[in-house]
């Protein structure tokens, strides 16, 4: 079997296969992480007791090393971690760290994500902490323990957002304003268009009648809403759609080189077909048979400190400034969000990372608003790299490239379908200059149905995957969110991946083959949104109630706790609001809007209910004090590592 043979597909290879986990906690934070570890190969232990940290209520994992004979490494993911505000659930996070008001740019006012957003991140983060621990402790140069926490998952998810807030260049084209797609045709279908050039978005928009000026001024907003969280397109394009039919869209699109996609309200999939969902496809450089030949559970790990027939590893003396990748390098070739974000995680984690740009830079570089001479959004997600300047389309920056692979640990890339293997790029290309090389592939759509031919960017995949629903409550129209979720969560399976490829090459000695895509990560999202028991769990959208979403206040908006919306009655005692006959959700919310913020929270506070402040100015959030230890300043503001490694 040849490695075209694997490639693309899920073997059903387990990578962490002798390998056991344990965990607690009763929170989706525990849930991803935990399924996460099974999927990969792990077996699972009983629920474990004592810990080297205090008790932590999202979720605690342990990992043992082959065979279960002792402890190889520990990950606690905490609810605030090192961010003094109010976090202690799903709702406080996305309110208190600027979720809810990115993804509620674009309505105007900061709304509630309805999936379990910054605990899907935080499981991906915890599940990375924990392998990347072990893969450190087996080459003898990392910690045994590593924290984060649902606080942190959900700054790195806004942290583009964030570099821009702050960037010292005030641009007036940073100003955001609501508005943005989807579009709704004359016979009632809701569709998302993507295309990265301005030369298919005016053939497309003229294709169906639209005014030379408005698809002018349309473009910039459109083009830069992955940035800004928002489009204010001119109303007269949505007036264009809506007078044509979607099949009328369609050929437009075809005609204009560009995708249009339905946006999707119904479930991507039936929950146990959820649960087998794997986000990332892992094969072994040399085929099917040579990886399979090393699952089982009395599996040789190979490399230094690898455990033998003493038990388990005796690793170096570790520290704190001895970050666990620390001496594997990472050669990245990608650009926008999701690819350029797995390489910086990967460099927080401790690796060198080259990046490879195009001749005369990124352009992305260029894009304001700036800090400095180079894009704020740029630098939250590429400062720290070496950068080489290779032109891949020349035979000669091909071999300067596959040079640079040779010398690698870790190859990644987010190119076009197809790009790698016309270019003689591909894993059987560089597996050949380097045997132990694990190449990651930051897609698209994987293997999503019906998805040929579609660019495989954020906004789509959310329609497409059923995703943009289910971030809507009941009673809206669905729309995914100008949040990029799926590139931020894509970047986090990819680096998942990259751990367990790397982890895997420790067992068996070969290089590997790590597929992971956007469609991957929207799934992920989507089980989140799984309520329900056995056979009654149902793809649920959240419900529309006045204490579901912020609140508003005398000077702002507040965010309730799950445990202060329980129950209205006792929520209106402990504010000290009269009490009401009926519709307690209204009382309570037209009490909230003649007082103020602090006292609110104050007063929840001392009745055991928690709630947070609703963060609406990301520039206000960086200067906060309680945040320091999460931020950190260098012309703009930037998230720092969400791990914290110990022991």
């Amino acid at each position: 079997m040849t490695v075209s043979d694997v490639q693309g597909r899920d073997t059903g290879a387990a990578p962490l296969a002798g390998m056991a986990a344990a965990h607690r906690g009763d929170s989706a934070v525990g849930d991803v992480a935990a399924r996460h570890l099974r999927l990969l190969g792990c077996a699972d232990l009983a629920e474990h007791g004592g810990s080297s940290v205090p008790a932590a209520p999202a979720a605690r994992l342990l990992l043992h090393d082959p065979g279960g004979r002792g402890v190889l490494a520990e990950c606690v993911a905490d609810w605030a971690g090192p961010i003094d505000v109010c976090v202690v659930d799903e709702a406080t996070a996305q309110a208190a760290c600027g979720i809810m008001h990115v993804h509620g740019r674009a309505q105007g006012a900061p709304a509630p994500l309805g999936v379990d957003y910054a605990s899907a991140v935080t499981g991906v983060l915890a599940v990375q902490g924990l392998l990347a621990a072990a893969l450190g402790r087996l080459r003898g140069t990392g910690p045994r323990g590593v924290a984060t926490s649902v606080a942190q998952g959900a700054l790195l998810s806004v942290g583009q957002y964030i570099a821009a807030a702050t960037a010292p260049d005030d641009d007036p084209r940073e100003a955001v304003s609501p508005g943005g797609p989807p579009f709704t045709s004359a016979d009632g279908v809701r569709f998302e268009i993507e295309t990265l050039y301005p030369e298919g978005w005016q053939r497309f928009w003229t294709a169906l009648g639209a005014d030379a000026p408005a698809l002018a001024r349309g473009w910039p907003p459109f083009q830069g809403r992955f940035g800004t969280a928002t489009s204010p397109l001119p109303p007269h394009l949505h007036a264009v759609a809506a007078a044509r039919l979607y099949r009328d869209v369609l050929a437009a699109a075809e005609a204009a080189g560009i995708s249009a996609v339905r946006v999707r309200s119904d479930a991507p999939a039936p929950p146990e077909r959820l649960d087998a969902h794997r986000p990332w496809r892992i094969a072994a450089a040399d085929g099917l048979a040579a990886l399979m030949a090393g699952t089982g559970p009395a599996a040789a790990w190979a490399g230094p400190g690898a455990p033998g027939a003493g038990g388990a590893p005796r690793p170096r003396a570790a520290s704190h400034d001895r970050l666990p990748l620390t001496g594997l390098v990472v050669v990245e070739s990608t650009r926008r969000v999701q690819g350029p974000l797995a390489g910086h995680l990967l460099r927080l984690l401790g690796a060198e990372v080259v990046r490879v740009e195009p001749p005369g830079g990124d352009p992305l570089r260029g894009v304001p608003p700036m800090s400095g001479d180079c894009s704020a959004r740029f630098l939250a997600l590429n400062r720290g790299k070496r950068v080489v300047e290779i032109d891949i389309r020349t035979a000669g920056g091909r071999r300067d490239l596959r040079e640079l692979a040779a010398g690698a640990d870790v190859f990644l890339h987010n190119w076009a379908p197809g790009k790698a293997a016309a270019l003689r790029l591909d894993s059987a290309d560089l597996h050949a200059v380097r045997p132990g090389l694990v190449y990651a592939y930051a897609g698209g759509w994987g293997e999503a149905p019906d998805a040929e031919g579609l660019l495989g960017t954020d906004f789509l995949v959310q329609a497409h995957s059923g995703l943009g629903a289910l971030v809507r409550p009941e009673g809206e129209p669905p729309a995914p969110s100008l949040m990029t979720l799926t590139d931020v969560l894509g970047a986090l399976t990819c680096v998942e991946g990259v751990l367990a490829g790397l982890l895997a090459r420790l067992r068996t000695g070969s290089g590997q083959r790590v597929d992971t895509s956007l469609y991957d990560a929207a799934l992920v999202l989507c089980r989140t949104a799984l309520r329900g028991r056995g056979a009654q769990r149902r793809w649920r959208r959240p419900r529309r109630s006045p204490l579901e979403g912020p609140l508003a206040t005398a000077d702002g908006h507040l965010a309730l706790s799950a445990r202060a919306r329980r129950d209205p009655a006792e929520l209106l005692r402990a504010l000290g609001a009269p009490p009401a006959a009926a519709d307690l959700p209204a009382a309570v919310a037209a009490h909230c809007r003649e007082h103020t913020t602090a006292d609110l929270t104050a007063a929840l506070t001392a009745a055991g209910l928690p709630a947070a402040e609703v963060g609406t100015d990301l520039a206000a959030l960086a200067a906060d004090p309680r945040f320091a230890r999460a931020l950190t300043s260098d012309g703009s503001v930037f998230v720092r590592s969400p791990w914290e490694f110990f022991g």
